[in-house]
């Protein structure tokens, strides 16, 4: 099973990770990445909120693929792989990444992957948000 996602509403970890059990999974791996008030390109200075867009038909096309990917390298049985666009307010969930897997090796690396091939191949940009102005971050001239 596989639910991609690209929303400008509020994530529900609880309800991605309750959706995913499956009676022949022994293991469900989450990650949720949040906005935090901090920034790596800008040590010191106050994130206020976060900004993501997206090119849409491909980023939903890239994540279907690196979920297929995911189910096919780790034998998952579900992967679902939900992001946020918009603004979020510092704490508010932007990407949500559940994995059932008959094991835990399994759901742990296949959560692993997802995040980590999402945040190379998926056309999502985030904007860090300060008092005194804004930074795309990782974004390339």
């Amino acid at each position: 099973m596989i639910d991609c996602l690209i929303t400008d509403t509020p994530l529900d970890a609880g309800a991605l990770i309750a959706a995913s059990g499956l009676d022949e999974s022994g293991a469900t791996a989450a990650f949720v990445g949040t906005a935090r008030n901090s920034s790596s390109s800008k040590p010191g200075t106050e994130v206020i909120r976060l900004e993501y867009e997206a090119y849409e038909p491909m980023a939903c096309a890239e994540m279907e693929t690196i979920a297929r990917e995911a189910v096919e390298r780790y034998s998952v049985l579900s992967v679902r792989l939900h992001h946020r666009i918009g603004v979020l307010p510092i704490g508010e969930a932007a990407v949500v990444v559940v994995v059932a897997a008959p094991h835990r090796a399994a759901a742990f690396d296949s959560c692993r992957f997802v995040i980590e091939e999402l945040k190379k191949r998926v056309p999502i940009w985030k904007k860090e948000v300060f008092n005194d102005g804004s930074e795309w971050v990782n974004a390339r001239p």
